[in-house]
């Protein structure tokens, strides 16, 4: 175990499983993890730092170029204060396989944060490391499904005590035809419902003429498209496309339109990655 000096390089590779010469490399181009020196000038890893490593070698595993890992890794974590204590307590209890504790750590990051950033800082980042572990074989089905259902009902929860919604026409939310993961979809909705919008999740894998038909249908005032998948981007793109020429205002969402260049050209409006802002930009766009 590593003691409160941290450990030396060789050791921190053994236990990530990463070569030392590329924990050098990501030190130095990326700043991951930012080691402190021992008096003879060599890195010495921390617990922090070991936890920093791990998220940014699942990242590369995934297929991630080191630098957009890096920028991942950092937004991933960065939380401080109370946040942080709750995302810890959050995983915890995911690992315990404990549902009503993973609701109970949220609703208390509520009483002392407020919902947006629980949303923000403490259950999308926790949810965003359980998925992590799963992908890379650090946790089983059971506990990442666990921890999600347990999320998931929490956020119905939420749902259930916003107020009544200030109109009558819905925002549609929906994931793009080849996303899966919801989560982050019915996360925002939450926060929409509690800015007096009505929304509707249509769910995973929402195929282009599904969503503009439920659009029409039911008069919406607005679109949401999430896409995080770069495989998924280009049907994605087409659903966003395809809701403009409909006439309704558009808005999209997710790492597929992480970088600029992926956004050149597209109708509507970009959300960025803040649940809470986004709701907010949407919610301000839809008033008259």
């Amino acid at each position: 175990m590593p003691d409160e000096r941290g450990i030396p390089i060789h050791e921190a590779s053994r236990l990530v499983g990463v070569p030392a010469p590329t924990l050098r490399a990501w030190e130095r181009r990326y700043g991951v993890p930012a080691t402190p020196r021992s008096e003879g000038g060599h890195r010495r890893y921390s617990q922090e730092s070991l936890h920093e490593l791990r998220l940014m070698r699942d990242e590369v595993a995934r297929g991630r170029r080191a630098s957009v890992a890096a920028r991942s890794v950092r937004a991933l974590l960065d939380q401080s204060g109370a946040a942080r204590g709750f995302v810890d307590d959050l995983l915890e209890a995911s690992d315990r396989l404990d549902p009503g504790r993973v609701r109970a750590v949220l609703d208390s990051s509520v009483e002392v944060l407020s919902l947006d950033v629980t949303v923000d800082q403490v259950l999308m980042p926790a949810m965003r490391q359980v998925g992590l572990r799963w992908e890379t074989g650090r946790c089983d089905v059971a506990q990442e499904q666990m921890t999600t259902e347990a999320a998931r009902g929490w956020l119905s929860r939420m749902a259930s005590f916003a107020p009544d919604p200030s109109s009558e026409q819905p925002v549609l939310l929906a994931c793009g035809p080849r996303d899966l993961h919801t989560l982050g979809v019915e996360a925002l909705a939450v926060l929409l419902a509690y800015r007096g919008r009505p929304c509707r999740v249509l769910g995973a894998r929402t195929p282009v003429a599904t969503l503009v038909t439920a659009a029409t249908a039911t008069s919406a005032a607005a679109v949401v498209v999430v896409s995080h998948l770069s495989v998924g981007r280009r049907p994605a793109v087409e659903a966003v496309v395809a809701v403009d020429a409909a006439g309704l205002p558009v808005f999209y969402a997710g790492n597929a339109f992480m970088f600029p260049p992926s956004r050149r050209g597209l109708p509507g409006t970009y959300l960025g990655d803040n649940l809470g802002a986004a709701a907010t930009l949407i919610d301000t766009t839809l008033t008259p």
